[in-house]
């Protein structure tokens, strides 16, 4: 799945060639990805002039001068396609200007196209419960503390959910973890103040340089543009189950099952 880094890169890649542009024509393939396409989804958005791109956690934003903007997850398998040199059975959202195609692609449809008014996407209800942007300023060493306060769930999924900290997902977290040198079963509210002290720029850490090499190509991901993301290759725990730790400390990189997903960590320097 893509994951925060992902769709920053397709944030970035669509902002180079869409904003300031007029979309000229919307095409919808089907009805719908993971949930009905918003009925005046065509209608808003064509004639509309894209002003700027962000994102939100996991999700991309598209703004208009209609003070709309488009709501975009790429859910399991799903990626931007500019300009593709042929259609594909899966290219479900097709958005034209008059330089541009952009085209949707999602063969698994687990994705969702949202159209929300600009003016009200921190009410949004998915966005409203989210906690801090992990780059963002407000998600500081005390605002992390705060919110383990209490929490008997282990680190690991502490991280995952949303209300603790906007984006996060397996890879990084994995990879936060084990530069923080943090077991993943370690209960959220035992994490000490300095381990979280380490944590916090952990996970800013990894997610700007995931960022920096265009994400981790996983099976189907891909930037925009085509251009497959090498962070992949930098991981230090995550996929690496009986392989060395990179720390040279003679530990072995194991695995096991949290929250129905696979944790990797090292045994000897994670405590």
């Amino acid at each position: 799945m893509p994951e925060l880094p992902e769709v920053e890169t397709t944030v970035r890649g669509l902002a180079r060639f869409m904003e300031g542009e007029r979309i000229t024509r919307v095409t919808l393939n089907r009805a719908d990805l993971r949930r009905p396409f918003p009925p005046e989804l065509v209608q808003v958005l064509t004639g509309a002039q894209v002003t700027s791109l962000g994102r939100r956690a996991k999700y991309g934003l598209i703004h208009t001068d209609r003070d709309q903007t488009l709501v975009f997850h790429l859910g399991m398998s799903g990626r931007w396609r500019i300009d593709p040199s042929e259609d594909d059975k899966h290219d479900h959202v097709v958005i034209e200007t008059a330089s541009n195609r952009f085209a949707l692609c999602d063969p698994r449809r687990f994705g969702s196209v949202d159209l929300v008014g600009t003016a009200d996407l921190e009410a949004w209800p998915i966005f409203a419960t989210m906690g801090p942007e992990p780059l963002g300023d407000a998600f500081t060493p005390a605002r992390l503390k705060s919110a383990l306060t209490g929490r008997k769930q282990a680190i690991k999924l502490c991280l995952l959910d949303q209300r603790v900290v906007a984006g996060l997902g397996n890879i990084y977290v994995c990879e936060a973890l084990w530069r923080a040198g943090i077991h993943p079963r370690k209960p959220g509210g035992k994490v000490t103040r300095p381990q979280i002290e380490r944590l916090v720029p952990a996970i800013k850490d990894v997610l700007t340089q995931s960022i920096g090499d265009g994400g981790s190509t996983l099976r189907d991901y891909a930037a925009p543009d085509g251009e497959l993301g090498y962070f992949a290759t930098r991981f230090d725990v995550y996929g690496r189950e009986g392989e060395p730790c990179r720390r040279e400390d003679g530990g072995i990189v194991r695995r096991l099952a949290q929250g129905g997903r696979s944790t990797w960590y090292c045994p000897k320097c994670q405590r």
